[in-house]
This record gives structure tokens, C-alpha cells and sequence, in this order.
């Protein structure tokens, strides 16, 4: 802002009533912090999942999850293309494409299981670190006071879940921020981590590798163990093994939700997070438990560090023992704030994809509501928030209960994301901005070779584990069948909204806030040296707006979309017929997706006027604009609109200007340029 603002000029003509536009989504967030939002729920795997593995099959779980991490990267580019085809991305959207909407339905409720017990098992695993901390502590001091682990370890649960339930009622944006600083603290603490433990093995002078053959716990094979002909051996034992170490692929679907968030360039910032969470999650998760398992010996795992195995590692190094309290007390700092941070990104993913599923308008607008501070759907997040407290409890703080009903939620969804998408290969064969490689020309298609062998791996595994993992199946069926009923009960009593929905289009939930003057408006929302007035009037007429944001190659602007509407007593037309009033919900829904599209963040303003031109030069002078741009009327033509731009800009301009000011008028293959001089 200008350091001396200029007042409004008072004219019978000018703005009568000032409002700031919010909604859940109007900033984006870098492609590093979009990875970082991904990896406090997929790389805090890493301090869980191999001792769940360990129980289930043995000594030879560090191989499992070093594959499981292997296959991230094929479905990163599975989730890359399906992002691509929908800027409101995520598994819905794909799914009911794909599949149509049914199968959707079955698809959001598995993908819901998975965030429902992502934030439970990572915040008891949390406690359970911690806890494990402290008895250490104590145990150096030569202290006996008793610390209940279980109890200590979800209340810590329920605190964790109870913080981030806060911030992201207050927004993503905030999320973001605090994942992006977990992940850089676990990052450090990792290295010092893997260099002391090679130093270690360095050290000892002998490294005796795993085994590979998987040696199955009797629960671990659920109801095969009824049936002869079903053997762990060979390649089907590959696949249970993988079965049970798959929780440590839980959080990628994120990675569709968040988007949505990713400021411009969107395809090329998504590959680069990709990208990032792969490298990150194969040497974190991946290298760090292999290490585990060659430096801790196996009965101590099974029986010592199942829980809290990271801290095992640090316990087990080479070095004095204070040495190795204070690597595991940064362990456990590490550990604490990346698994917290998983129950953020599973609110922020649940959240997400119902939001999805509402727009659609199969949820009843009792849970779309908006929160009047922070623009957040509240009441979805609240649902979340209050099962997943339900599962901390019904734990009883124990992370193999936990485990033992994962997989079903992640593997499901896997599969129906990852079809759906090989089908929309022959529905929409249209060009792509990115496709999972390996791919037939044939004629107009791209036949999905890669697609194809990720979608079979992912479906054999999911199959098996029907069978093999008896608590995932009977709760994810439930669970599944549960949300399922919700979604078709809400639907019915829906049915009426959803249909105008299906026919007006995707209307976002918007709220609007009363300023009582332009500066303070602008004041408020301002935070660039550079500003440009865009004014808006024609849902249908984007076209200006988006070739804006098309061209923008940074974000060196304040972004002022501007819609002026009519006040009450305005008349317009040949006889002084009052306008029509138009949808300003339906406007400002195009600008939100038009911004999504590009990634660009823009700052919807909606004033009420008795004439657009004198908004436009009151809102443009009020933000000391370099550029007003303004789509073509078809009332009128961009020549007599020009006219009325200057008789407005005159009328309101009542000192010299200190620098010029260009006013664009754009259409298809056509623009018309004036600029206001000092």
C-alpha cells in the first residue's frame, strides 16, 4: 500500500457497500511444502511399520518395506495422471470418471478408513516414543517411578489429535507451514541417525543381512490358515509379506488432495513433490529400518522395540549410553512432531475428500457449511476428528491393534484410483499434460501398459489380504458399508439439491465479509507492490480472468477480482428496467476454480454499486493499481466501454497520478489497450 492512501471520492455513483469473498481454499502453497504436507503422514511410517511387520512375519520385514517403498514410485505417476485430468483432484473425482458413482462412493468410504486410523496409529506410536523416552531417562537416573505406557500413550493421542483438530479449523495454509518444519527437523535428525549407525557397523566390523523368506505369525495368516492348498511359499508369501507391510504406503493419496493448493506451474510443481516424498520416504522409511534390523538384534525387536523401533536403533548404536539417551531423546522430538504431523495431513485428507464427495451434493448442506472466521468446512473436519478419537480409545493405546486393522483402506482405494484411471485412457483419450510411462499408440489411445502391471501388483495384494488379514477385512467392510449408508441416506434426502447442482454446475461455498470502506478492504488484503484490478460480471465470461492467470509466470501481483453488483435502486436499459440480478455465489465459484487451475491466488472483492466503471476506478485508485482488465460486453463493445472507463476514471481520479495505469480489454483472439497517464 501507498504510505499516504488516497480517500474515496464521494460520488453519487460510486461504491455503496465493500465485501471481502472467503472460502476454504484461496491461497496455494509451493511444491515443497505440498511435499512436506504428503511426508508427515507417508514418511512417519518409518516409525511404526517395521515392528508391526516384525510380529506379523518375522525377521525379514526390512525387505518388505524397502519394496513397499519401491512401489510408491510407480503409484506417485498413477496418482501424477489422474491429477492432471481434474483440478479438483483425489480419488472421487477419478473413481466416479472411471467407474461411476457408485463405485465412488465405495472408493471415498476405503480411502476414509485409511485416514481414520492414519491419525490414531501415528499419534499412539508418538506416545509410545515418548513414553519410551522417559523410562529410558529414568532408568539412567536410577529412578523407579512406574510410567503407564499405554495410558501415557493416548493421552498423548488425544492431545496431538485435539492440536491439529485446532489449526486446521483455522486452514491448510497454517497446516502447511508446520508440516514443512517437521519434516525439515526429521531430515536433520535422520542423517545424524544413519551416519552414526553406519559408523556403528563400521565399528563391529561384521553386517549380517536379513533373511528374505517371510516366517508368518499364526494371526498373520488369518483365514488361510484353514485351507491346506494355501501356503506362505514363493511368490504368494512375497505378496502376504507385502500385505502386511503396505500401512507404510498410507498418506499418498494426499498428495491428489493437496492439489489442489499447488501454486503454478500445478503438473510441474506435482512432479517435483513427487518426486521429493519418493527420495525422502525410500531413504528415510526405507533406510532407516533396514538399518534397524541390521544393527538391533531380532529377539530384542520382537520383544523390546516392536513399538517404538527408531528408538531401538539409537538405544543399540555404538557409543556411550548418554550419548545414545540424548540421540534418542532427538529421535523421539523428531518422531513426535512427524507422527503428530500425520494426524494434520489425515485431517487435511479426510476433509478434502469429503468436500469432494459434497459437491457433488450427495452430502446435505448441514456438513458444507462454512466457518464465518476462517472459511473452513468445520463440520466435516469435526467428524473426522471425533472417530478418530474413538479408535485412540477403543486401542487402548496399542499400535499392533492398530495395524492389524490397516491395509484394507489404502489397498482398496489404491485399486479403484488406479483402474479407474487406466479406463479414463478409453473414455477420454484426449491429450494429457502426463502420462505413467510405458504406453501402445494405438490410433487415437495410448494403451496403458505401465498403468496396467501397477493396477494388477496392487490388486493381487489387495486380494490376498482378504484373506490373510482377518480385523483389516471385518473393519474395513464395516466401516465401508457405514460411510457407504451415510452417503446414500444423505443422498436421498438430497436428492432435489443435488440434482439443481448436477445442472447449475460446481458452486463453491463462499462467505462474505462486510468492510466499511475500500481502504479498509484493501488494507486488509494487499501484499504486493504490484496490483491489477480484474472485474468480473458473466460467470460464462472467464476468458480475460484466465488469460491473466495463463501468463502470469509469477506471483509478483495482488490479484483483485472485482465484481460489481447492482445496487437495488440501480436502472439500467432502454425504459430504466431494473437488471436482473445475477448469482454471485456462481461467479465467484468460476474464479475459484479458474485460480485452482492456474495456482495463482486472487483476492475476490464484491462491492455494490449503481455503476461498474466508477467501482472499478474507486477500487483501482483505492489499491493503486498499475492494470485494470476487463473481459468484452456484449451490451456495449470494448470501444464504448473505454468511454465509459475514462469518464469514470476521471470522474474519480482527483489528484495527478504517480504512475500510469493500463486498462486491457480482452476476448477470444482479440484485446483493446488504453492507459491512463501521469
Amino acid at each position: 500500500m501507498p504510505d499516504n492512501p488516497q480517500k474515496t471520492t464521494k460520488s453519487p455513483l460510486g461504491v455503496k457497500k465493500v465485501m471481502i469473498i472467503t472460502t476454504a481454499v484461496l491461497t496455494f502453497i509451493p511444491f515443497w511444502k505440498a511435499a512436506a504436507v504428503v511426508l508427515c503422514d507417508f514418511g512417519s511410517s518409518a516409525f511404526y511399520a517395521g515392528g508391526i511387520a516384525m510380529r506379523a512375519f518375522g525377521p525379514a520385514f526390512p525387505w518388505y518395506i524397502l519394496i513397499v517403498m519401491l512401489g510408491a514410485g510407480p503409484l506417485l505417476l498413477v496418482y501424477i495422471e489422474s491429477s492432471s485430468l481434474f483440478v479438483r483432484g483425489g480419488i472421487y473425482k477419478v473413481v466416479k470418471e472411471g467407474l461411476g458413482n457408485r463405485m465412488a462412493k465405495i472408493a471415498v468410504s476405503a480411502i476414509i478408513f485409511d485416514f481414520v486410523l492414519t491419525g490414531p496409529i501415528s499419534a499412539v506410536s508418538a506416545g509410545h516414543y515418548l513414553s519410551g523416552f522417559i523410562q529410558s531417562v529414568f532408568s539412567y537416573m536410577d529412578l523407579t517411578f512406574p510410567v503407564p505406557d499405554n495410558v501415557f500413550a493416548v493421552a498423548f493421542a488425544v492431545l496431538v489429535t485435539l492440536y491439529f483438530w485446532r489449526q486446521n479449523i483455522k486452514g491448510i495454509s497454517e497446516s502447511a507451514d508446520k508440516s514443512a518444519k517437521i519434516v525439515i527437523i526429521s531430515m536433520l535428525v535422520a542423517i545424524i541417525l544413519a551416519l552414526w549407525a553406519l559408523l556403528t557397523i563400521l565399528i563391529r566390523g561384521h553386517v549380517k543381512l536379513p533373511p528374505f523368506k517371510p516366517d508368518f505369525a499364526p494371526y498373520a495368516l488369518g483365514w488361510s490358515k484353514n485351507f491346506d492348498w494355501f501356503k506362505a511359499v514363493g511368490l504368494l508369501g512375497v505378496l502376504m509379506a507385502v500385505g502386511h507391510s503396505v500401512l507404510a504406503l498410507s498418506g499418498l493419496e494426499t498428495l491428489a488432495q493437496v492439489y489442489r493448493e499447488i501454486e503454478y506451474p500445478k503438473i510441474a510443481n506435482l512432479k517435483k513433490a513427487a518426486l521429493t516424498v519418493f527420495l525422502f520416504s525410500l531413504l528415510f522409511t526405507g533406510g532407516l529400518t533396514f538399518l534397524a534390523s541390521i544393527i538391533i538384534p531380532s529377539e530384542l525387536v520382537a520383544t523390546k522395540y516392536y513399538e517404538n523401533l527408531l528408538a531401538g536403533l539409537a538405544m543399540e548404536l555404538y557409543g556411550p549410553e548418554i550419548l545414545r539417551i540424548i540421540m534418542q531423546g532427538a529421535l523421539v522430538l523428531c518422531g513426535a512432531v512427524m507422527l503428530a504431523g500425520a494426524v494434520n495431513t489425515a485431517i487435511i485428507g479426510s476433509n478434502a475428500v469429503l468436500n469432494r464427495v459434497a459437491e457433488d451434493g450427495i452430502l446435505t448442506d448441514r456438513f458444507r457449511k462454512i466457518h464465518k472466521k476462517y472459511g473452513t468446512t468445520y463440520r466435516m473436519i469435526n467428524f473426522i476428528v471425533f472417530i478418530q478419537l474413538a479408535v485412540i480409545f477403543i486401542s487402548h493405546g496399542k499400535v499392533y491393534v492398530l495395524g492389524e486393522a490397516y491395509a484394507f483402506g489404502v489397498l482398496w482405494s489404491i485399486v479403484l484410483q488406479t483402474l479407474s484411471t487406466i479406463l479414463l485412457r478409453v473414455k477420454r483419450p484426449h491429450a494429457r499434460t502426463f502420462l505413467v510411462p510405458f504406453n501402445i499408440r494405438y490410433k487415437n489411445y495410448s494403451l496403458p501398459v505401465g498403468a496396467s502391471v501397477i493396477f494388477l501388483f496392487f490388486f493381487s495384494v489387495a486380494s490376498i489380504n482378504l484373506i490373510t488379514k482377518k480385523v483389516a477385512t471385518i473393519s474395513g467392510l464395516a466401516f465401508t458399508a457405514f460411510l457407504f449408508s451415510v452417503f446414500y441416506i444423505s443422498e436421498r434426502f438430497n436428492a432435489k439439491k443435488a440434482n439443481i447442482m448436477f445442472e447449475e454446475g460446481h458452486r463453491e461455498e463462499i462467505n462474505t465479509t462486510t468492510m466499511s470502506t475500500l481502504g479498509e478492504a484493501m488494507r486488509a488484503e494487499l501484499t504486493h507492490k504490484n496490483r491489477v484490478v480484474i472485474g468480473v460480471k458473466d460467470p460464462e465470461n472467464m476468458y480475460h480472468l484466465e488469460q491473466f492467470l495463463k501468463n502470469m509466470k509469477d506471483d509478483s501481483f495482488d490479484i483483485i477480482v472485482l465484481y460489481a453488483r447492482p445496487s437495488p435502486d440501480t436502472m439500467f436499459g432502454k425504459g430504466s428496467l431494473k437488471a436482473a440480478p445475477l448469482d454471485d455465489k456462481k461467479i465467484f465459484s468460476n474464479v475459484i476454480l479458474i485460480a485452482e487451475q492456474y495456482g495463482h491466488a486472487v483476492i475476490p472483492l464484491m462491492v455494490e454499486s449503481n455503476d461498474p466503471y466508477y467501482a472499478l476506478s474507486q477500487v483501482a485508485t483505492e489499491a493503486n493499481a498499475d492494470k485494470i482488465i476487463l473481459g468484452v460486453s456484449g451490451t456495449y463493445g470494448a470501444q464504448d466501454q473505454l468511454e465509459r472507463m475514462a469518464m469514470a476514471w476521471g470522474a474519480v481520479k482527483d489528484k495527478k497520478l504517480d504512475h500510469p495505469v493500463t486498462v486491457d480489454i480482452l476476448w477470444e483472439g482479440r484485446e483493446v489497450n488504453f492507459k491512463f497517464t501521469a
